[in-house]
């Protein structure tokens, strides 16, 4: 008995190691757009610290006691800056085998996944990513835009229109007005006006398609279409809301042809 007691407490004061933490990507709004591998992540996991843009539906399939934390960002008002945010997830994996990181969209499609991931890395702990469909892609489907077609566009830009400064970020617009591309920007509804200005500076025509939409893949999803030059007007009359996809481009005019049954589109502007 004495061997057996010994033999615990060496068991007990050695260091715990961390466990595994999965950095998922939720999808662009519609629950049943989760990967099959990510949605059994979530229903294992010990804890899921989640953000503003991955559905709230998907914490209905966590298991009875697993611990939720809602780390969601919005603009001017972060629940939790991103270091805090890293630090939490060092510290929940050496409270839980499985801890998932619930992000909307891709993991690392401008999700700060990359960062986390390095933090984990830097501090010991391991982690697996499980990628998520991109809203850079979903978002256009949804709404009747493929971002490519043969003999239209033959590939597509996707970046970010928000900087850290919350001010228009460093977009080099002459190489997207130059090309025959797709340009996708995220991020960016509180800049429509300053993106469609700054294309058509660059050369891009004013009557290029162009279609902003709101809250993509999810029932409240919006659609405003018109051409670079008034694009932001019609943005403003709509009263779309963040999230939003912009997208510019020729692929803008097959929409009317390639809106599906069951696409989720509360309404057309």
């Amino acid at each position: 008995m004495r061997d057996i007691l010994e033999a615990e407490r060496r068991t007990s004061d050695q260091p715990r190691k961390p466990g595994l933490v999965y950095l998922v990507g939720a999808g662009p709004g519609d629950p049943e757009l989760i990967t099959v591998k990510g949605l059994k992540v979530i229903r294992e996991a010990g804890c899921i610290v989640y953000d503003r843009l991955s559905s709230p539906e998907l914490l209905k399939e966590a298991k009875p006691g697993c611990e939720l934390i809602y780390v969601g960002k919005a603009c001017h008002n972060h629940t939790m800056g991103q270091e805090e945010i890293n630090r939490l997830l060092v510290e929940k994996s050496m409270e839980y085998e499985k801890t998932a990181r619930l992000k909307g969209g891709d993991v690392y499609v401008f999700g700060r996944g990359g960062e986390e991931g390095m933090y984990l890395r830097a501090h010991g702990v391991p982690f697996q990513v499980i990628p998520g469909v991109t809203s850079a892609v979903a978002g256009p489907a949804c709404a009747g835009i493929p971002v490519t077609h043969r003999g239209i566009a033959s590939g597509f830009h996707v970046v970010t229109a928000h900087s850290q400064s919350d001010q228009l970020a460093e977009i080099d617009f002459h190489a997207m007005a130059r090309g025959k591309e797709t340009c996708i920007f995220l991020m960016g509804l509180g800049k429509v006006g300053e993106i469609a200005k700054g294309l058509m500076d660059a050369g891009m025509p004013a009557a290029t398609d162009a279609a902003v939409i709101s809250c993509a893949a999810t029932p409240r999803q919006q659609v405003c279409v018109s051409d670079l030059e008034h694009i932001a007007g019609k943005v403003e009359e709509a009263g779309l809301v963040s999230p939003a996809v912009i997208v510019v481009g020729k692929v803008v005019g097959l929409r009317e042809k390639l809106l599906f049954p069951g696409s989720p589109v509360r309404r057309q502007s």
